[in-house]
């Protein structure tokens, strides 16, 4: 029998492999884990790669499997989903991953700076109207480089190309190094390990004729971030949980 969201939140509050720190408790309670993540979650001292918004943690389950030599935090405020990701973890004794269920907006007081050496953002709402809320504005490159090491990466894997096209002008407009720029992830004979992995709603997207895109890019410690003042076209198409978009919006 499938399991209702009350017995999975009982069950992420047993779970080992989970903290939870949400925004309404974060002024409140002190957070012991910023800067003791290696020592006293994982027991080693392997870099830590946090997915924010990681979902169902999928793609933060797969990342672990493929680079054990890396500790895995899968964020995200919705522990329902992010059940499946933990419970599938811990059936298979990953002890490279983690989860963490908060608010992405205090993703900066849950780490020491320099605790993180990379950050994946899996197919993001690109927030088309919300520039606060996208995750490669430069409010939230603000908040990752408090907590990123010198050689840090950040890496989008999307399907809207409102959200990739932004995120080639952050980029360009702050100076930032692009390691990889790919139009089509999956269209490509050289596709490496990582990117061939394929969560459920990415398979669903591929079927619908979608292509799926792919940056990375560096973002050591740093602040004082620009936002493109740029015109992009807008995803014309109805993606899984978000609503139409179509016409031009100024980005300011």
């Amino acid at each position: 029998m499938a399991k209702g969201k009350l017995q999975k939140f009982a069950d992420m509050r047993e779970y080992r492999n989970v903290v939870e720190h949400p925004y309404s408790v974060a002024d409140n309670v002190e957070f012991p884990l910023a800067g003791n993540w290696k020592k006293e979650f994982f027991g080693n001292d392997n870099p830590i790669v946090l997915e924010l918004g990681c979902g169902r943690g999928e793609y933060t389950v797969a990342l672990a499997r493929r680079c054990p030599q890396k500790n895995f935090i899968g964020v995200d405020i919705k522990g329902a989903r992010m059940w499946s990701g933990a419970t599938e973890a811990l059936r298979d004794g990953l002890d490279n991953v983690g989860f963490l269920r908060t608010n992405i907006e205090i993703i900066d007081r849950l780490f020491a700076p320099g605790e993180v050496s990379e950050i994946w953002l899996t197919f993001p709402d690109p927030q088309m109207k919300k520039v606060t809320k996208r995750l490669t504005s430069s409010l939230f490159l603000e908040r990752y480089g408090k907590i990123l090491d010198d050689e840090a990466v950040v890496h989008l894997k999307t399907d809207s190309n409102f959200m990739f096209t932004y995120t080639k002008y952050i980029t360009e407009v702050n100076n930032l190094p692009v390691y990889e720029c790919i139009e089509d992830v999956h269209g490509r004979n050289d596709e490496s390990e990582i990117l061939k992995i394929r969560t459920y709603y990415e398979s669903q997207w591929i079927e619908r004729g979608l292509t799926i895109k792919y940056i990375s890019f560096g973002l050591s410690k740093r602040t004082g971030f620009t936002e493109p003042d740029v015109e992009i076209e807008l995803d014309e198409y109805r993606s899984y949980n978000r609503s139409k978009r179509s016409s031009l919006e100024k980005r300011k």
